[in-house]
């Protein structure tokens, strides 16, 4: 079924398609320059030391969890059966490196209003177990890092940021992702920037940059400079040196045609997210103090991955009779994103807790949705939702 107001459409052009096609005429394909010059790109963007991109937004938060566990910073390293709250509405591959490396996984509710942390309910939430908040910065709106930032301060406790859906997004003109010790970015086909599948990791961490990098690889030392912070000298002799692994690592490693495709979108980055605020606007004008509906509350300067529908609980409207309504007005709509994780049959393999009721992600879970943004106007959309009648 096609509609008029998708979820997502292509950000590329024919700057996308020819640097494809001069990938494709050189015959590398494996990870190499065009990998190198996005990352440099996008962290000069973002306001990172580093970035390592890698095949997806899944892999980064695998090797940003990964990644704790092999540092020599006592600071920042995990052990398994360690505390990490996380709030109870996210992508699921939030939650399973949590699993996969053996953590104590505490969820908290979220805020109905801004559908990140209930930060009340954070707050009281930690213990002196807690050793990762791991913020999510959901549909592209951050969180209230000065909240979190006072209330994890002098405690040993390590921020991290899913900030998949958030790029560009900014709280107190800083980038989004750049407030924990590592962040993690999706470029999916349906977020701000596409480059096929691919994710990338920033952090301004020396240390744990060279893990990421040996991790990305296999583990091994291949891309680690000859004097590093994870292992002994690298040896002069190519031969002797070339299969040396160092970390039990992975191959997540990106393709030089998603790198150069990453070096065109970020380009565009900034009209991208000039053109979802300019949509955004509109959004906010058309259902502001709806009688029947809630609309996310933004936290700094959002960057709009979608826009989130949420029916009142003192309203009679049905999701369904919503649904209709919506998908007959031309919007593709989708629940915003799992809804309350825990209904999942998946929990039943994690080691976890639930801090306090989680009501408000059961609510969003049952009454909530969202619709499209998109990186040109779509005003025409806006004007459509102002003849929704309830």
């Amino acid at each position: 079924m096609s509609f008029k107001y998708p979820l997502a459409t292509t950000t590329w052009d024919q700057k996308e398609i020819d640097a494809m096609q001069n990938v494709i005429a050189s015959g590398d394909f494996t990870m190499g320059k065009h990998v190198k010059l996005f990352e440099k790109n996008f962290s000069k963007y973002i306001g990172s030391d580093h970035a390592v991109m890698v095949n997806s937004g899944s892999s980064a938060n695998l090797l940003m969890i990964a990644a704790l566990f092999y540092t020599k910073n006592s600071k920042l390293k995990l052990k398994r059966g360690d505390e990490v709250i996380v709030p109870a509405v996210s992508w699921s591959t939030t939650y399973y490196p949590l699993y996969q490396y053996g953590l104590k996984i505490k969820f908290v509710d979220i805020d109905i209003e801004t559908l990140n942390y209930d930060l009340a309910q954070l707050e009281s939430a930690i213990t002196n177990k807690t050793r990762v908040v791991l913020a999510v910065n959901l549909l592209g709106n951050p969180n209230d890092f000065d909240f979190i930032n006072r209330i994890i301060q002098e405690k040993n406790i390590i921020l991290l940021e899913d900030n998949c859906e958030s790029m560009g997004a900014t709280f107190n003109n800083k980038k989004a992702g750049t407030f924990g010790v590592m962040g993690t970015f999706s470029s999916f086909y349906s977020h701000h920037i596409s480059t096929m599948e691919g994710g990338t990791i920033v952090t301004d961490d020396e240390e744990l940059y060279q893990i990421l990098i040996s991790l990305r690889s296999h583990g091994w030392t291949r891309d680690l400079p000859v004097k590093n912070l994870i292992c002994d000298d690298k040896s002069e002799d190519l031969l002797e040196e070339s299969f040396r692994f160092v970390l039990p690592g992975y191959n997540v490693r990106p393709l030089e045609l998603e790198g150069a495709l990453g070096v065109e979108q970020v380009k565009k980055l900034p009209i991208i997210i000039s053109e979802r605020r300019k949509n955004a606007k509109l959004f906010v004008e058309t259902l502001f103090n709806h009688s029947d509906l809630l609309i996310q509350k933004e936290v700094g300067m959002s960057s709009w991955f979608g826009f989130s529908i949420i029916i009142r609980p003192d309203s009679s409207l049905t999701r369904k009779e919503l649904v209709n309504k919506l998908n007959h007005l031309g919007f593709e709509i989708r629940p915003i994103v799992t809804g309350n994780f825990l209904k999942n049959e998946v929990i039943k393999f994690f080691d976890y807790e639930v801090y306090g009721d989680l009501k408000n992600a059961e609510y969003l879970d049952k009454h909530g949705l969202f619709i499209g943004n998109q990186h040109y106007s779509i005003s025409d959309a806006f004007e459509a939702l102002s003849t929704l009648k309830i």
